[in-house]
């Protein structure tokens, strides 16, 4: 938001998926809207030293701009299958993102303030 943080990362695929877990909304507000990466390959352009990294589990971690707060990345950093995978906020792309939304999961975890009317496939978990 405040463009104190930029990057670069090749996605894994052109789908995003909404994750309606409590800890990803209490984290992003609403539910969190990600494309997956390689951690390995994500390549700071400026500010990562602006980056901090919240431990909200044993094993996952969310990245966030120290200046403006803004949500950037879900991190399953000491999960021994996917630690080389980061998950981007979707709405910190540049347009054209070339992504769209496929999934929602985690959906019995979601909030009872708002519908999932949308067409798309809805998972209980992941």
């Amino acid at each position: 938001m405040c463009g104190a943080v930029a990057y670069e990362a090749t996605r894994l695929s052109d789908k995003i998926d909404a994750c309606h877990c409590e800890a990803c909304r209490r984290w992003s507000g609403h539910f969190w809207a990600s494309v997956n990466a390689k951690f390995s390959e994500l390549k700071f352009l400026r500010g990562e030293d602006r980056v901090r990294w919240y431990e909200s589990s044993e094993i996952v971690r969310r990245g966030f701009c120290d200046g403006c707060g803004s949500t950037l990345f879900w991190h399953s950093h000491r999960h021994p299958d996917y630690s080389d995978l980061v998950g981007i906020s979707a709405g910190s792309l540049d347009a054209p993102t070339g992504v769209k939304l496929s999934v929602h999961i985690f959906v019995r975890e979601k909030g009872d303030y708002y519908d999932l009317n949308d067409g798309l496939p809805q998972k209980p978990g992941h």
